[in-house]
């Protein structure tokens, strides 16, 4: 896509970001953006933004830091270029402002406005021959993805074979065809209205995956029940039989997304909910393994901090009365690309890269562990959540969501097994 574009109208704004697509986005249909790289956004789904704006204290460890809504809108070049550009919402500058973009890469595409109301490119060197060979490259490149989605699409996994010579995190970004998916329909979605509306509120959310090299994901639908209250008869219908017909109504849980590297062999490899949904119980515990084996052997070193956080999560979500946390999901992640553990005594420029988190003074001659074995624990995806609190809502609920604390328990005792039956 090329970042060169000619005059438009703006309206009350200064500055505007290229939104990119997400290359971790594993599981779901709502499109997830890249806005920086600790930064991601997603349409704005009144629900799901009360959820983030009224969430209970002890949830917040448990879900990803809530940073504010912009204005999203869809705009095409003179060549038919589509893009989706993020602005401060409602003229409110520091919106953005107070978002670090140095990360935004490449530094071209952080777009600036003049009070002309014309668009520049930050390196105004930039011939108009340049522009139109690097539009032309981008358009060869569009074809070509193309074409390559088509095929992925009709793919349930898929196995990438990694350049050794490239960076590995930035491989993701060619071969995720989840994420691809996302954005097109996100695009093709916005073209369709765009004579009718042409401004859209997204949420800024974290980006959880910016800890890691190496992002590994796991993306699980959560709970027995997956349809919301003011589901339609006939989408009431349907995610009931998708939970007959997978180990949603047996465990509670089941596999939405996964994207695993492993290093042993040099591969990324690709699950999406098409497959997941496949799945019987024993078929679920095999890909639970497959998520936490890296080619060459299990990371078993990942499992106490896992089931540590589930079961903590667990506890939280027996205490929150009347929520239900219908359709929503739950990412596990860790870092495919392991460290070797440094020695408390190492020279300084050896500790650079390890995390803060990861130290503890008392742990003797080992006091950093590495960063490869920090696992994190996220709900995410909020669009069909309730609770008592909203109070436009006719159907309300006591208790725990007990559908989504059954699949905990049992994503925990699958864990559990699959550590105790390695050791063994």
């Amino acid at each position: 896509m090329s970042p060169a574009f000619g005059a438009m109208e703006v309206e009350h704004y200064s500055k505007g970001v290229l939104l990119e697509p997400f290359v971790h986005q594993v599981g779901g249909h709502s499109c997830v953006l890249r806005f920086n790289d600790k930064t991601i956004c997603k349409p704005l789904i009144q629900r799901e933004h009360q959820f983030y704006e009224t969430l209970p204290t002890e949830m917040r460890k448990f879900t990803p830091q809530y940073e504010g809504v912009v204005s999203v809108s869809f705009e095409e070049d003179e060549d038919g270029n589509l893009c989706l550009i993020a602005y401060p919402l409602n003229g409110d500058h520091d919106n953005l402002e107070n978002l670090d973009n140095s990360d935004c890469e490449p530094k071209s595409k952080l777009l600036r406005w003049t009070n002309k109301k014309t668009m520049l490119l930050e390196n105004e060197k930039i011939s108009k021959e340049w522009v139109r060979q690097h539009r032309k490259e981008e358009k060869m490149k569009s074809h070509k993805l193309e074409e390559e989605f088509e095929w992925l699409k009709k793919s349930e996994v898929l196995y990438y074979t990694v350049e050794k010579k490239g960076n590995v995190s930035s491989q993701f970004k060619h071969h995720n065809p989840w994420s691809m998916k996302c954005h097109q329909q996100q695009l093709q979605r916005m073209k369709e209205n765009a004579k009718h509306r042409n401004q859209y509120k997204f949420i800024l959310l974290e980006n959880l995956t910016s800890r890691y090299e190496v992002p590994c994901v796991l993306d699980l639908k959560m709970g027995t029940r997956q349809h919301g209250d003011d589901a339609s008869e006939e989408k009431k219908a349907n995610q009931i039989r998708k939970c007959q017909q997978s180990t949603s109504a047996v465990i509670g849980v089941r596999v939405c997304g996964m994207q695993v590297y492993q290093a042993g062999t040099g591969q990324l490899m690709f699950m999406n909910k098409y497959h997941g949904r496949k799945l019987s119980v024993q078929g679920f515990k095999e890909a639970l393994y497959q998520f936490f084996h890296n080619g060459k052997y299990l990371r078993r070193e990942l499992f106490e901090s896992v089931i540590k956080k589930l079961t903590e999560l667990k506890s939280v979500l027996e205490k929150q009365e009347s929520y239900r946390f219908y359709s929503s999901s739950l990412l596990i992640i860790y870092d495919g690309k392991e460290r070797q553990e440094v020695a408390v005594d190492s020279d300084p420029e050896d500790l650079e890269d390890l995390s803060e988190e990861s130290s503890d003074e008392s742990a003797g001659a080992y006091a950093y562990k590495p960063t490869g074995s920090t696992v994190d624990v996220r709900m995410i995806d909020f669009a069909h959540t309730t609770c008592k609190y909203y109070g436009e809502d006719s159907v309300v609920h006591e208790g725990q969501d007990t559908g989504y604390v059954f699949g905990l328990q049992n994503l925990i005792d699958i864990i559990k097994e699959i550590r105790d039956e390695s050791s063994e």
